[in-house]
């Protein structure tokens, strides 16, 4: 019998394994679906081997103190999109803090989870960015359901070819929107959505340095490198950079 893709993958993914000298074991979410959570993970054929505790060699290294560009740059999936929508606001002519939350805005997506990458993106980068850059990331997961046509903003097609047509977000996406609505910061996080919609153009290319300045004014790094901080957030960059490590 033939193997299906995900087989394939699995096996290409099990050769190369072996090959390293440190024994790697997937976190529950990454294989959720997949298998079922509840039952045992399979043995390991330890061979002696020990379990993957720092840097994977599959994965090119990060420096000791990370920026926010080496993640961009070494961990990140690619940035297209993101940095289409930063230099749509900078055209539009917002403010450069709306610029770098349509920066960062799908950062989850990118380099950590694609469930709620809202929540979670404002997470990684809230000790770092003003609280309004924050809030809008956020809350941007919530106003994309939601259509404003005193902004521009349609419900996007993309969306019911995605969802199917008979799609509604779920009561507490609902209230979610709601409270946003009536919120002070609605219009930044509004900014985003609408920045968001026209931002995929495969011809269109856009140097991530273009944003460094930006960077530089409104997103606060550490000096001891993303992840290495004590922040908050600290663990979630930290998990980033070395995904594979068993704890």
């Amino acid at each position: 019998m033939a193997m299906t893709s995900l087989e394939r993958a699995e096996a290409a993914e099990h050769a190369m394994s072996q090959e390293l000298d440190r024994i790697v074991v997937k976190s529950v979410i990454y294989t959720s679906g997949e298998r079922d959570p509840r039952q045992p993970l399979p043995p390991q054929q330890s061979q002696g081997k020990l379990y993957m505790m720092g840097h994977d060699p599959r994965l090119p290294r990060m420096p000791e103190k990370p920026t926010l560009f080496d993640f961009y740059k070494l961990r990140f999936g690619p940035s297209a999109h993101v940095l289409q929508s930063a230099r749509l606001a900078q055209k539009n002519g917002v403010s450069e803090k709306i610029v770098l939350a349509c920066l960062l805005h799908d950062i989850s997506v990118m380099g950590l989870i694609r469930g709620d990458h809202g929540y979670w993106g404002a997470q990684l980068v809230e000790p770092y960015v003003d609280e309004e850059v924050s809030w809008a990331i956020r809350h941007h997961q919530v106003l994309r359901f939601f259509a404003d046509e005193s902004y521009g903003y349609k419900y996007p097609d993309s969306y019911i070819r995605l969802f199917g047509a008979d799609y509604q977000p779920e009561p507490h996406i609902q209230e979610a929107y709601r409270r946003a609505r009536e919120h002070k910061w609605y219009e930044t996080c509004r900014l985003i959505t609408v920045n968001d919609l026209y931002a995929f153009d495969p011809n269109v290319r856009v140097e991530l340095e273009e944003f460094t300045d930006v960077v530089g004014r409104h997103f606060k790094q550490p000096k001891e490198g993303l992840g290495f901080d004590q922040s908050p957030s600290a663990h979630m960059w930290r998990t980033m950079n070395h995904p594979t490590k068993y704890l």
